[in-house]
């Protein structure tokens, strides 16, 4: 990983070059990540994991913007937040008025519902999330990092600097915080 490091640096120094050499070291790293996320996505999915780490490489490494990488799990929490935004601005590209808005095919398979329901619960949860970085910036990090990151509690406890049992604590309190907000924003749907 001290290669990472060297790589994340020069990137940080404007090395034009360094982004080219970042990414077949981590390729693998990302798509793993790519693939946990899009498994909750519907079956059928037209963004595939391929895509969503070259689409979130791209963001991370842009050459016009200066990025600042500490660390190797703060490159991840980045690419977890930029896969993140990604996917949401899919689901909300698929519920656009010009592609259809609120209309939507009818299947007899009960998959047409549950895909539905999945891009919705994207939504609610990107709009859960964002109340919760405005309520408690910290644990909504730590929610990106487990949830988009797929970090363990010990792994982003140490990214966020805090104990594993803290780490614990911000979890619980943060999925049942969410899951209070997801629930009210589908009783609020029609």
């Amino acid at each position: 990983m001290n290669e990472v490091t060297r790589i994340l640096s020069a990137i940080e120094q404007g090395d034009p070059h360094a982004a080219e050499q970042l990414l077949p070291l981590m390729y693998e790293e990302l798509r793993k990540l790519a693939a946990l996320r899009l498994a909750d996505e519907k079956p059928g999915q037209t963004l595939q994991a391929t895509a969503l780490v070259h689409e979130a490489y791209l963001r991370l490494v842009d050459v016009d913007k200066a990025q600042h990488w500490n660390s190797r799990g703060h490159f991840f929490g980045a690419a977890a937040e930029a896969m993140r935004r990604i996917l949401v601005e899919n689901a909300r590209h698929k519920k656009a008025a010009k592609r259809g808005g609120q209309y939507r095919r009818v299947d007899i398979e009960t998959a047409a519902l549950a895909a539905r329901q999945r891009d919705d619960k994207l939504l609610a949860l990107d709009e859960a999330l964002a109340k919760l970085e405005k309520h408690d910036p910290l644990k909504a990090r730590l929610v990106n990092l487990r949830w988009f990151a797929g970090l363990s509690i010990k792994e982003a406890a140490a990214i966020l600097g805090v104990s594993t049992a803290t780490a614990d604590r911000y979890w619980v309190y943060a999925r049942a915080w969410l899951q209070r907000e997801m629930a009210a924003h589908d009783s609020a749907s029609p």
